[in-house]
């Protein structure tokens, strides 16, 4: 579930409320964000389904006055590196100047009922900041329909270095409407510093 504050006691008992590892992730993000006063921040778990298996997921996203932190832990079943169940905890800081985009994707039901306000149904939370790039190529063509000349290759480049999806099915409205006020904060902050 995902829940937004500006406060650290707010984030740590976001963290615990979604009752995935808190202690490990508080421990983890509190280190990331050290001593800066939090702005805004987001705590959203999710619950994959792998062949057989059933995992747990985490992200949680603090948003300060100079950086951006991403933390990531995911749980991992005993396998050959380990004979007991364990867990991994990864914070990425990243400079607010850094920030190439904030793209906030919002689904809505019945868009031609829609009144200012309303709640989409879902939102997609992408951010990039240069350290993934994802490139889309194909085959370009004319509008000649017989032309068989070779015109190179056309595509899109774009950094997406996470994306978020929040449902209010999945995760209930309140969940929504928090992802929105972090987009929001976190969009502003990235226009303030450039």
């Amino acid at each position: 579930m995902a829940k937004t504050g500006t406060t650290t006691q707010g984030l740590r008992a976001a963290i615990e409320r979604s009752g995935y590892y808190p202690a490990l992730v508080a421990e983890a993000v509190e280190a990331a964000v050290g001593g800066e006063p939090i702005v805004s921040y987001l705590v959203h778990q999710e619950t994959t389904f792998d062949a057989n298996e059933v995992r747990r997921h985490v992200t949680v996203l603090v948003l300060t006055s100079t950086r951006f932190i991403v933390s990531h832990t995911d749980e991992q079943n005993a396998d050959t590196s380990s004979p007991t169940p364990y867990a991994t905890t990864s914070t990425e800081s990243v400079k607010l100047g850094r920030i190439s985009s904030v793209v906030l994707s919002r689904v809505v039901a019945n868009p031609e009922a829609y009144t200012p306000g309303t709640l989409p149904r879902e939102v997609v939370l992408t951010i990039g900041w240069g350290a993934v790039s994802r490139i889309d190529l194909e085959p370009a063509a004319c509008g000649e329909p017989n032309c068989e000349a070779d015109h190179g290759y056309t595509g899109n480049a774009t950094a997406d270095d996470l994306s978020l999806r929040v449902s209010e099915a999945g995760d209930g409205p309140e969940t929504v409407r928090q992802a929105l006020l972090f987009a929001q904060a976190l969009s502003e902050a990235t226009a303030a510093t450039r």
